[in-house]
């Protein structure tokens, strides 16, 4: 900081408002300049009053990264950027220039939005359109107000959607508006407004066709959009699309958000047309690119218009000072490539939503939940399928919880019972017989109805606990997903897996037990014993999981006990403390990490290839082609399952006759058949 060289020429700044006017206002620069000389790097001067807490929370100003006022690259207020004719309407006194100018206007605010929707605050990306902070100076120019309007109106939909659904984390600056202008009194008209100006380039577009097949040089009746015939049907297509799009993905927006699901099939057709839309505009830039200065032109991977050319009416730095005091985020707007290749996957992402058969029953639900989750949907899809599924805490809007879950288990009509539902001893009386068959050992003799909440109690409590177990696999393997596991730790993270997975396929052996002994008679029980016995194919797919990850943990286990590789490093956390980390929901109960330690403490490769855990699946899978005839995805995983414990009972072989020992060994992991399992790949050096 350097000191004022005119302090004793010029009287101090009066003092605001709000300091007491009796208040002595003294020029503190020399004493800042003779401590910035004596301070060393890392040095800070504070006051009494400054905490750690202060410390934390301050901002270091004359910093670029921390401080956003340092540098004045824009302006500081709308009014400004005006008078200085930043944002001109019209946008040019050319009526071509003038086009060219809106269509590049339109594509960079398309690429802002592509932008905003992958994280981005609304301040640094759309808003930063002068002509969406002052709409009312569009209002002269037809097309470029109906484009902002229904923009606008999209824009406030959308983030209704995620702050609905909070399916956006709480640190997400996306659904946070800074006071910006978000709605106005005639959003509401935008559609109608946006159909006139449609409906006027249509009809310019079709009198350029009718005037090419009479070979007429004019118009006759109608007012050219621009002054260059030759170029009039390029520029009305170029328009159409765009206006077009905004309209149909308008509509998505607003059909998505009916309730119960009702605009789920309206929904699908403005999809597929956004989709046509957004095809037209891709084909549009060769000519757009053709028009524009080619001395202005921007490369592919950085200009965010059709054109190449940047727009005018932006200025990224205007609503700086609306953000909250913290760092401003470097922003860094995706191309107009990418926004067209990211809108082409959320209208995919929202075609699968709108396909949904809003089936009530749960185990479809979850399916289709984990269907979708493999396309990765960004946030918006997200939303809109949370905010499908759960509205006003029922199931579509339609269905309560237990309802749903009454026809998971197949309970009785009693549970529909409002007033059973809300009894608290269906719970408190479940628990009850727990504790004391544990204690005594005995049954109690109950009334019929006491009976009946026995039994729903304990099918709530393994339906419950088979879920919980379902959850806690899924939150595994998303760790694959994700790259969140180092190798070092795929051994403990498979013998985590096969643990709940064995966990799982208990719960869900008791649950089908007791849906196939409801209702048989006593004397039935002996003769349908041997029955019980066989599980669904269900059952079998998992038990084919079991086997992988227990032999891909042992496997590993016996590579870090025989070769010393596959080591956690313990520079900053022991391997216990990343083991707590999966075990932050304590499930299992009584799984600790000494018990991973004792099993894996004495695996070693001789013992696994005694009992080829991969070998086994070979066992299993015949049946399963059969039980899965019919359905293609299954028989897919089935294959990818083939395939990893294949090569991996292949490498254990290799392993086994070189010796994990042998220093000339590498051994490696690779996800080449299936995402979450891994495949041993042998090399020697």
């Amino acid at each position: 900081m350097e000191a004022s060289s005119s302090s004793t020429s010029s009287p101090p700044p009066p003092p605001p408002p709000s300091i007491p006017a009796s208040s002595a206002w003294a020029d503190a620069s020399p004493l800042l300049d003779a401590a910035c000389r004596d301070l060393q790097d890392g040095e800070l001067i504070h006051g009494e009053n400054f905490s750690l807490f202060g410390a934390m929370s301050a901002l270091e100003i004359m910093d670029p990264k921390m401080d956003c006022g340092i540098e004045k690259s824009g302006y500081y207020s709308i009014d400004e950027a005006i008078e200085d004719g930043i944002a001109p309407v019209p946008l040019s006194l050319d009526r071509t220039l003038d086009i060219q100018r809106t269509l590049d206007v339109m594509d960079h605010l398309f690429s802002c939005e592509a932008t905003w929707h992958k994280g981005h605050t609304l301040a640094q990306t759309v808003f930063t359109c002068i002509y969406l902070m002052r709409m009312e100076r569009t209002s002269s120019h037809a097309i470029l107000n109906s484009f902002c309007r229904i923009l606008r109106a999209t824009c406030y939909a959308v983030v209704s959607v995620v702050s609905t659904a909070r399916t956006h984390e709480e640190e997400d600056l996306f659904t946070m508006s800074f006071g910006l202008p978000l709605r106005d009194e005639g959003d509401e008209k935008c559609l109608s407004i946006l159909n006139s100006v449609e409906e006027t380039i249509a009809r310019q577009l079709r009198a350029c066709k009718a005037q090419a097949l009479s070979r007429k040089k004019t118009l006759e009746g109608l007012e050219s959009l621009q002054d260059n015939p030759d170029l009039e049907e390029d520029y009305c297509r170029a328009l159409l699309c765009r206006l077009r799009f905004r309209k149909h993905f308008y509509h998505v927006v607003t059909c998505l958000r009916k309730p119960h699901g009702r605009g789920l099939e309206l929904a699908r057709k403005h999809v597929a047309s956004c989709l046509t839309e957004l095809s037209l505009m891709l084909n549009s830039r060769d000519f757009l690119r053709s028009q524009s200065n080619n001395t202005q032109q921007q490369g592919d991977e950085i200009c965010t218009t059709a054109s190449g050319v940047r727009p005018v009416g932006f200025d990224a730095s205007l609503n700086s000072r609306l953000l909250s005091p913290a760092p401003p985020r470097a922003v860094k707007l995706l191309s107009w490539s990418d926004a067209i290749r990211y809108f082409e996957k959320l209208l995919r992402d929202l075609d699968i939503i709108c396909s949904s058969p809003l089936d009530p029953v749960l185990e479809n639900v979850l399916h289709f939940v984990v269907q979708f989750q493999k396309s990765v949907p960004d946030l918006v899809p997200r939303a809109f399928l949370q905010t499908l599924l759960v509205q006003d805490g029922k199931l579509y809007g339609r269905d309560l919880s237990c309802d749903v879950i009454s026809r998971a288990l197949s309970l009785p009509d009693i549970i529909g019972d409002k007033e059973f539902q809300m009894n608290e001893f269906v719970v408190q009386l479940g628990q009850l017989e727990f504790a004391l068959k544990r204690e005594f050992g005995e049954t109690r003799n109950v009334l019929p109805h006491e009976n009946m909440c026995m039994r729903v109690s304990k099918q709530l409590l393994v339906w419950t606990q088979e879920h919980t177990y379902w959850v806690a696999y899924r939150f595994l393997i998303l760790g694959f997903e994700l790259d969140l596991y180092s190798p070092s730790e795929y051994c403990m993270v498979y013998w985590y897996m096969y643990v709940v997975l064995m966990k799982l396929i208990e719960q869900m052996q008791l649950r089908i037990l007791a849906t196939r002994r409801k209702g048989k008679k006593k004397k039935d029980h002996s003769k349908d014993s041997s029955r019980d016995t066989a599980f669904p194919s269900s059952c079998l797919l998992l038990q084919c999981y079991v086997l992988l990850s227990e032999g891909l943990s042992m496997m590993l286990a016996a590579l870090r006990n025989e070769s010393n590789s596959f080591q956690l490093p313990s520079i900053f956390n022991s391997e216990q403390e990343h083991f707590d980390l999966l075990q932050k929901a304590r499930l299992p109960e009584h799984i600790t990490y000494y018990s991973f330690r004792e099993s894996a403490s004495h695996a070693s490769i001789a013992d696994l290839t005694k009992y080829n855990f991969f070998k086994e699946i070979h066992k299993i899978t015949p049946s399963l082609r059969g039980s899965f005839a019919s359905e293609p995805e299954k028989l897919a995983e089935i294959r990818q399952i083939e395939q990893v414990a294949e090569h991996n009972r292949i490498a254990l072989n290799i392993i086994s006759q070189v010796g994990a020992g042998d220093p000339s060994l590498r051994v490696s992991f690779e996800f080449t058949h299936h995402p979450h399992f891994a495949v041993a790949v042998v090399k020697r050096s």
